[in-house]
């Protein structure tokens, strides 16, 4: 027994002892990110339980679309998954609990001139450098804070104003009351994952209100500002209208789903 012994501990001895706990770190957890053409390329390994939650958050954010009369969703899986860590990245972004930058909540900056803006033409500046089509800017700007600004001839700042969400919290409690979440036909996406969406937007005259707003997720919306559907408020219920490619007598539509 004692040879045994002596013999188990030669053949073991760089072994930890036993209940000796495991002195191995976990894996770190890694994330890279990099600018190239105009696009962020990410890459991330997450431990097993940040994984999961990971996973957890955006397989259902990443489910194909119903068919909202345009047919199936046509995405392959990796560009659902892209969408949904960008509806994550925007749900994030409307929460009161994220860490300050330079002492105030996490902020984008966007420079563009508001003739631009109105016009849809040109592109807009980030504070990272990189260029934004006055399109896709439109979109943001729908439901944003905004802070404006006057700049001297060198584009030196010469006033800022102060910040104003252009749907203030009370607008938005009434388009959930309302809308129940997105308001375009067919679509079952909840409140939380909407904007507000201005039926005719504030930098062409139209005011901040219930009438003249709308909930859309962030498919329907970029939709709604890239192509020929249009939202009117008809008797104060958001109506929609196909293009006249896919419905040439363009009939109303409105989302029955919410409204049930």
């Amino acid at each position: 027994r004692t040879l045994g012994g002596k013999l188990a501990y030669s053949l073991y001895q760089n072994d930890p002892e036993p209940r000796e706990p495991d002195q191995t770190p976990p894996p770190a957890n890694e994330h890279s990110m990099q600018w190239k053409n105009g696009r962020l390329e990410i890459r991330a390994k997450l431990d097993k339980v940040t994984g999961a939650k990971y996973e957890a958050l955006l397989d259902p954010l990443a489910k194909p679309r119903p068919d909202t009369g345009e047919g199936p969703d046509p995405r392959t899986r990796s560009q659902r998954e892209g969408d949904a860590l960008a509806e994550l990245i925007e749900l994030m972004l409307r929460a009161d609990q994220l860490p300050e930058h330079g002492g105030e909540p996490v902020t984008m900056t966007v420079t563009m001139r508001y003739e631009d803006l109105v016009k849809q033409v040109g592109e807009a500046m980030l504070d990272t450098g990189e260029h934004l089509p006055a399109d896709q800017l439109r979109r943001v700007a729908c439901d944003a804070g905004i802070i404006p600004a006057v700049l001297g001839g060198e584009g030196q700042p010469l006033d800022i104003g102060r910040k104003t969400r252009t749907f203030p919290a009370r607008i938005r409690r009434a388009l959930v009351l309302r809308d129940r979440g997105c308001a375009f036909p067919g679509c079952d996406r909840p409140p939380r994952h909407c904007d507000g969406h201005h039926v005719r937007h504030w930098a062409d005259g139209g005011d901040t209100s219930v009438d003249n707003a709308v909930l859309l997720c962030r498919q329907h919306h970029t939709l709604i500002h890239q192509s020929k559907w249009e939202v009117r408020m008809i008797t104060g219920i958001p109506t929609f209208y196909a293009p006249a490619w896919l419905d040439p007598q363009r009939t109303p539509r409105r989302n029955l789903i919410n409204t049930a």
